[in-house]
């Protein structure tokens, strides 16, 4: 007998586990071997992020990518996931045309990359299309806080104090039907009551343990990053440092007649 397919975690289980205690674990993925390998662990969520811009097109900022750009990265990720909650961002400026091109856009992506929701940036001024989008049946992911698309309004990447702002987002967000918010770069007290606040899942990414999970950019937490590396991030390897000696390992078998060796060649 074949063993069972497995089932993907549902946006209904997903909600369920805030009620249930337990934490949720996000990591970013932008190919089909990453993510393959990080659903095999068993996160429950994968997040196909616009971070993609600087993690893998080497911008400053994640405002580059296009629509197209993470369709195509994103059909890679949505074919290699089985078990967890896949969710693509909606890249600047494709939720801000209006609701009937968000919904458009968003449903390019649910219907060309096998993934199960979206996420944007916004939350009170982003009710209307969040509200729109949800009643086309695509689940939303709202991001409050740090808005990484906003850099140059808010003039660089820094904490958000504005508590009345942050509560007013979050909650207009569920309100409008977001099934999840999250939290980026909030004093861990304004995300620990917001947590308390709000019936739908909080995602923290330097906001502090008062959220209901917490997700991190998979480079980062590889410790594959070159340059500035956010305080918030806790690499978990150094594969950066890894890679390089083995690449350095390689250059110097082949140089030194090494590789390849007997058991790398056919008679």
């Amino acid at each position: 007998m074949t063993e069972p397919a497995p089932q993907r975690l549902t946006v209904p289980q997903f909600m369920a586990m805030k009620k249930a205690g337990r934490k949720i674990t996000m990591l970013t993925a932008y190919d089909y071997t990453m993510a393959r390998l990080l659903d095999e662990t068993g996160v429950e969520a994968i997040l196909v992020g616009d971070s993609m811009s600087m993690v893998v097109q080497g911008h400053s900022t994640t405002l580059p990518v296009t629509l197209d750009e993470m369709i195509y990265h994103a059909e890679m990720v949505g074919r290699a996931v089985t078990r967890a909650l896949t969710i693509v961002d909606m890249p600047f400026p494709s939720n801000h045309l209006g609701r009937y091109k968000a919904v458009e856009n968003a449903g390019r992506i649910l219907k060309e990359t096998r993934c199960q929701a979206v996420k944007l940036e916004g939350g009170a001024d982003q009710a209307e299309v969040i509200g729109a989008l949800t009643s086309a049946g695509i689940p939303v992911v709202a991001h409050c806080g740090l808005r990484p698309q906003n850099v140059h309004l808010l003039g660089g990447y820094k904490v958000q104090r504005d508590h009345d702002r942050l509560l007013r987002e979050a909650r207009e967000a569920e309100q409008a039907g977001a099934f999840c918010v999250l939290l980026e770069c909030i004093p861990a007290e304004f995300a620990r009551e917001l947590t308390a606040t709000l019936s739908v899942p909080t995602i923290g990414i330097g906001a502090g343990d008062g959220c209901d999970g917490q997700v991190l950019v998979t480079n980062d937490m590889l410790g594959l990053t070159s340059g500035y590396v956010p305080r918030f991030v806790k690499p978990y390897a150094d594969l950066k440092t890894t890679i390089k000696q083995a690449a350095e390992a390689f250059r110097d078998d082949v140089r030194s007649g090494k590789f390849p060796g007997p058991d790398q060649q056919f008679k």
